[in-house]
């Protein structure tokens, strides 16, 4: 059966992504519900689940209200998170399988940004098109990673090392578009390293017209993004201190 995705920008620089099968959509980190609403309601899709990574307000503030509208929509979050994530229908744990709209998707722990942040691993598969996909919320970043609230370096190490091991196709889908950002003070760190740059003056060029640089992929990040370069949790920690203390000029 056909399936496809599609990235819907809300507020400053959230992502909402919406996976399609047929008839029916899949939602992941809803921030807010009145233009997903209009979206699938203008595609004639219905709503059959809502995938939640971690339980901060931008990313689970529109949910109820989707749920107003469809009901019957299962809502899958962590099973650890349960005070902070009070509407969700089915909890989940690291590697966890479930069947959504058809298709296997692996929970991955991926606790970092906050203490119980989850990824939803899409593999690839012959009847649907979409794999392999990762939905990572603001733990893998393109050209960067989540800031530390609630996790440490070796967290958040641990976390994209295990990310790491997925497929170099994987579709990356980070819940915002911080990436012109992120390059911009990579390539001010990393002035020699040419993938850098490249990649940094094509996303410039992409967010002039107006378009997102999202998807990423493993592999490009993997080429690109320091943090996922980081030997080791010392390193990763000082970059992300080096990273939140710095402002583009």
């Amino acid at each position: 059966m056909h399936s496809a995705l599609h990235a819907l920008p809300v507020l400053q620089d959230n992502v909402i992504w919406i996976w399609i099968c047929g008839g029916e959509a899949v939602v992941v980190d809803p921030a807010v519900a009145p233009p997903v609403q209009t979206w699938l309601e203008e595609q004639g899709l219905t709503l059959t689940a809502v995938l939640q990574t971690h339980h901060h307000a931008d990313h689970i503030g529109g949910t109820p209200e989707l749920l107003l509208r469809w009901p019957d929509a299962e809502v899958v979050a962590a099973a650890s998170d349960r005070r902070r994530i009070p509407f969700q229908t089915i909890s989940v744990a690291d590697g966890d399988r479930l069947s959504v709209m058809g298709q296997d998707v692996h929970v991955i722990d991926v606790a970092a940004h906050t203490s119980h942040h989850i990824a939803f691993y899409v593999p690839n598969s012959a009847d649907h098109e979409i794999g392999p996909v990762l939905f990572c919320g603001d733990t893998l970043f393109a050209g960067g990673c989540g800031r530390l609230f609630e996790g440490t370096p070796s967290d958040m190490f641990q976390a994209l090392a295990r990310l790491a091991l997925l497929p170099a196709a994987t579709k990356v889908c980070c819940a915002h578009e911080y990436t012109e950002n992120n390059l911009r003070w990579a390539a001010e760190r990393c002035p020699q390293n040419a993938d850098i740059q490249q990649r940094y003056q094509a996303v410039k060029s992409l967010r002039v017209r107006g378009e997102l640089s999202l998807p990423s992929t493993i592999a490009l990040e993997q080429q690109t993004n320091l943090f996922m370069q980081a030997a080791t949790a010392e390193e990763l920690g000082s970059l992300r201190h080096h990273k939140d203390h710095w402002r583009a000029a």
